[in-house]
């Protein structure tokens, strides 16, 4: 049994203190997802927020032949941008740094790993951004532990690097005891109440028509679609976060 449903709940108005804030999505949909309410709430709150895309996302259905693999990523960046204009993350300009999907670097001796942190670091000073939103670094998928290896290796390049909270994705439905925090960690989860912006979540999610059932990309009958236990996740009035414990 995940202990989350025992974390400590936080209120809506706890964005209020993070200012200017970032979301880094592995891939199309995680956005929405992993901190599509605390996003919405930003917006209500009036902070500034950007977003960041890892992967090109053509992997969901490498098998379809109706959607070439630039099709393929030009739907799921188009959904991408809708989910972020529901959410009112719209305003910036978002960062696509099209890495594989599915192999996304996760270490300075993979081809795209240096590169793709000189731009997220960049990105991030641009933006002066006060707190990023990145997986949680065990989330059991590999594009999601790459990301928060890319992201840790932009902050530690910073001289002052923002406030990190981690969410979680693929840990509600596959997380192994190991995968979740330890004492090792440091870290202290936490639920945040975002029952104000539930309803944009659910519309965020939905604009990821490739994802969610029937799909977009029809003809590639193996490929991935969120299933309804996996939705259901998502679809109740908190979001799971870890943050560094203040020593």
């Amino acid at each position: 049994m995940l202990p989350f449903s025992e974390y400590p709940v936080r209120a809506a108005s706890f964005v209020a203190e993070l200012g200017s804030t970032i979301v880094i999505a592995p891939h199309p949909d995680d956005e929405a997802l992993g901190c599509g309410g605390l996003l919405a709430l930003l917006r209500q709150a009036g902070q500034p927020t950007a977003a960041v895309l890892v992967s090109d996302g053509t992997m969901s259905h490498p098998n379809s032949e109706v959607f070439s693999a630039p099709a393929r990523r030009a739907v799921r960046e188009a959904e991408f941008r809708h989910a972020l204009t529901i959410l009112g993350a719209a305003e910036t300009e978002p960062l696509l740094l099209g890495l594989p999907d599915g192999r996304v670097p996760n270490s300075p001796t993979e081809p795209g790993f240096t590169a793709a942190v000189a731009q997220l670091r960049e990105f991030l000073e641009r933006q002066q951004a006060a707190t990023v939103l990145v997986p949680w670094r065990r989330d059991p998928h590999p594009d999601h532990r790459a990301t928060a290896r890319l992201v840790q290796a932009a902050l530690e390049a910073m001289p002052q690097p923002p406030r990190r909270l981690e969410y979680v994705v693929w840990a509600w439905e596959r997380a192994a005891p190991e995968d979740l925090p330890t004492a090792a960690d440091a870290v202290q989860g936490f639920r945040l109440d975002i029952a104000a912006a539930l309803g944009q979540k659910q519309q965020a999610i939905a604009a990821h028509r490739s994802q969610v059932a029937p799909g977009v990309f029809t003809d590639d009958t193996g490929g991935f679609l969120l299933s309804p236990e996996m939705l259901a996740h998502f679809a109740g009035p908190y979001e799971v976060y870890f943050e560094a414990l203040e020593l």
